[in-house]
């Protein structure tokens, strides 16, 4: 058995950052890994808001500039937003994953890669994990939009949920590279929408529906081609994932068992954005074990029970969006003014954490 102050099930942003904040404080910490490396199967875009990149130190080697947003409407007429001190930062993602680990990993955490989480169970003041093959004080859930983590401890599980598709390119020019190209269609992008994006060295091509519906990037790629000239495009990769958009999960957590990133349904039900709450509150968590462990202050759930986004709001809109948008409002609406005001709000306003 391996005895560890924490164990962390889930090696993505939250997971990695929640080990590396508890080990900067010398705190015994193991994560659990199921990929046998950092970086491979990537489920996510990778775009990082400006607030993330002022907050957390991004190699700029990794990232690329986009400053611009266009929004097409169904019928790709489009408006061009901008604002003059915001800006987002794609990624070259399984990059950045590795330099996440290695961070953590210089720290002192013990990463264990090509390792699943199993099942867990209390027993007195320690919880056993993998029948027993290690045994720790808190157990932290950061094992994704579906935890294993929330089943074992009858914790709260995510229900609403967007499928993402994305594929690189290399070889797509693109008009404005710049630009943030994103695609408003009920039909091809029910509940989100569609989005071309340069990336690091590639351009990424996109798009997210509301289960059960199933996103289908040929058919996007399909609406794109007078728009773009594909003929020395070639696909890199591709990726693809659940993204929750239910809000936070009740509960979160039980005891010393605590759900963080997606597990926790810490994701922007409005823009789909999990990396800033992902590395924030893992982060935030981090510190907040680290201290109660060491001085005895406040358990760490209820520092993030005050903390926690609920998302109230944003719940709202992206309900009132999925069934009250149709694609023929969505043409009719897009230049008018009140309109173009509120989707500057959503592309640039600051989103400031707890």
């Amino acid at each position: 058995m391996r005895n560890t102050d924490i164990l962390i099930a889930g090696g993505g942003f939250a997971g990695l950052a929640c080990a590396q904040a508890l080990a900067q404080r010398g705190i015994d910490v193991t994560l659990l890994e199921r990929k046998n490396a950092p970086g491979t199967g990537m489920h996510t875009t990778g775009i990082i808001v400006k607030e993330c990149a002022a907050e957390f130190a991004v190699p700029a080697q990794l990232t690329r500039k986009v400053t611009d947003v266009r929004l097409y409407a169904p019928n790709l007429r489009h408006i061009h937003l901008k604002s003059p001190d915001y800006f987002f930062l794609t990624t070259d993602t399984p990059g950045l994953m590795r330099h996440l680990s290695d961070e953590a990993a210089k720290a002192g955490a013990a990463i264990l890669y090509d390792t699943d989480y199993r099942s867990a169970q209390a027993q007195g003041e320690r919880i056993h994990v993998n029948d027993d093959a290690f045994s720790c004080r808190f157990l932290i859930g950061a094992d994704g939009p579906r935890s294993k983590v929330a089943d074992d401890f009858s914790l709260g599980q995510n229900t609403q949920f967007l499928l993402g598709a994305e594929a690189e390119y290399t070889g797509l020019p693109l008009d404005d590279p710049n630009a943030f190209y994103c695609f408003l269609d009920q039909t091809l992008a029910h509940g989100y929408l569609g989005w071309v994006i340069p990336g690091v060295g590639v351009a990424q091509i996109g798009l997210a529906q509301r289960l059960p519906r199933r996103p289908d990037i040929a058919a996007f790629v399909a609406r794109m081609q007078h728009l773009f000239d594909f003929s020395q495009a070639s696909v890199a990769a591709r990726r693809g994932g659940l993204i929750p958009v239910g809000g936070l999960v009740k509960p979160f957590a039980c005891g010393n068992v605590i759900l963080l990133g997606d597990a926790a349904g810490i994701v922007s039900p409005l823009t789909a954005g999990g990396i800033h709450t992902a590395l924030h509150y893992g982060k935030m968590l981090g510190e907040a074990l680290a201290d109660h462990l060491t001085r005895g202050a406040a358990h760490p759930a209820d520092i993030l029970a005050r903390a926690y986004p609920r998302f109230y709001l944003k719940q709202g809109l992206r309900k009132a969006y999925e069934t009250c948008a149709p694609n023929w409002m969505l043409n009719a609406i897009l230049t008018n003014p009140l309109f173009t005001a509120a989707a500057n709000n959503v592309f640039f306003k600051t989103k400031r954490l707890k």
